[in-house]
């Protein structure tokens, strides 16, 4: 093999949405309801291999609106996107499954959740910017801690 077949490389080979619900299940009576809504927001990281060196990275985001206790609305939107990632070293590969790739198909997704909820005639919900290293490094801590416990 030549050497710039050895070369690290890392692209987009398509974003794309895998999968969207959206409900109301008390319309039309929960439109007239008064009050300011409660809006909770659960984000998910999903990594999976495709094929050799093509790996699929889904951000999903479920969003859950009530009004005195009644659901107003439920999003749910699973944001994909299909990454080439070659002759990256492994302790590596990690951080760009986890930080580099979901960064790139966040912004597709809050676009998306946005788009949907301003389709229903409610305000759209713009989901926060969301620190993947912060989160990355919180999961190895966790992951850390965890083996402690375990071995002691």
């Amino acid at each position: 093999m030549s050497e710039q077949n050895l070369q690290p490389s890392f692209s987009i080979q398509r974003i794309y949405l895998k999968d969207l619900s959206l409900e109301l299940p008390n319309a039309p009576q929960i439109l007239l309801e008064q009050g300011q809504p409660q809006v909770d927001v659960q984000l998910n990281l999903h990594a999976e291999p495709v094929v050799e060196g093509i790996y699929e990275i889904a951000v999903t985001a479920t969003v859950t609106a009530k009004v005195n206790d009644k659901v107003l609305f439920l999003v749910e939107a699973k944001q994909a996107g299909l990454f080439e990632i070659r002759n990256v070293p492994e302790d590596q590969l990690q951080p760009i499954i986890a930080i580099a790739c979901p960064q790139i198909v966040y912004p597709y997704l809050r676009a998306t959740v946005a788009d949907v909820l301003n389709r229903t005639g409610f305000p759209p919900v713009h989901l926060t910017e969301v620190n993947f290293q912060a989160m990355y490094e919180s999961q190895l801590q966790q992951a850390a801690a965890a083996q402690q416990v375990q071995a002691s």
